[in-house]
């Protein structure tokens, strides 16, 4: 099983989108896929056509339930974690130590062995939540946009993870994912310079371009693949898909 944090501190990167696109494509290519949903907002649960969930993860690091319990089936091959209500409490705790960075981690314990992936998907913060991402994963997705505020929110991310490395004594298998990339722009075609000087061989092969119809998406609660098939969004989201499986990134 790869178990994998779908990070960004910055808001508005495409992260639920390239979560949710990432897990259906994988589960269309025969791959058992669980999405755990760490963002309170919840959106999640609606981006596959769910109704929004009251319970979830919430009773999962709240009160010990079992997490394979709060999962949902809402597509073959694949099921969600749903936030729950209560889940912004995670920040607030005051109480537990460095042990309430371990909830999740202890939860996952033995847990969705028979999945080939599972996604984490986190909130765009640096708070409780997402240390337990990263206390409780082996890879780091970090989808990006072509912004230079994105990348400066990137600095700040690797920095975070770098310290985690060294207080947890492990090594993170690192992606980059690039979203909502508009060939156009200047700028975005600077940004692309940049990551590929500072993050060779992290950076998935495929690069996922603007497309309204992508935004849409939510509304519908369908996937891209869903939605449009025969869309270039569709094709680059699957061909993405087959790049996180055989690892395959740009030269």
């Amino acid at each position: 099983m790869r178990l994998i944090a779908v990070i960004n501190q910055k808001g508005g990167v495409g992260k639920t989108t390239a979560a949710v696109n990432l897990a259906f494509a994988l589960s269309r290519l025969g791959k058992k896929v669980t999405v755990i949903d760490l963002d309170p907002q919840g959106h999640l649960a609606s981006s596959f056509g769910c109704r929004q969930q009251n319970e979830g993860l919430d009773q999962v690091m709240l009160n010990g339930a079992g997490i394979e319990s709060q999962a949902i089936e809402v597509r073959d091959n694949l099921k969600i974690v749903p936030a729950g209500n209560q889940l912004h409490q995670i920040e607030q705790l005051n109480e537990g130590g460095t042990e309430r960075g371990r909830l999740l981690q202890e939860a996952l314990s033995g847990s969705f062995e028979d999945q080939d992936f599972v996604f984490i998907d986190c909130p765009p913060s640096s708070g409780m939540l997402v240390v337990n991402a990263l206390f409780a994963v082996d890879e780091v997705l970090i989808p990006m946009t072509g912004e230079y505020l994105a990348l400066q929110g990137l600095s700040h991310l690797i920095k975070t993870i770098k310290n985690f490395e060294k207080v947890l004594n492990k090594k993170y298998r690192t992606w980059l994912s690039i979203q909502r990339y508009q060939s156009r722009r200047r700028l975005a075609k600077d940004v692309m310079v940049l990551l590929k000087k500072h993050f060779p061989q992290r950076i998935l092969a495929t690069v996922v371009r603007e497309a309204a119809m992508v935004a849409e998406c939510p509304g519908l609660g369908k996937t891209i693949i869903e939605y449009k098939p025969g869309s270039r969004a569709a094709r680059e989201f699957r061909q993405l898909a087959e790049d996180l499986i055989e690892e395959k990134v740009m030269a």
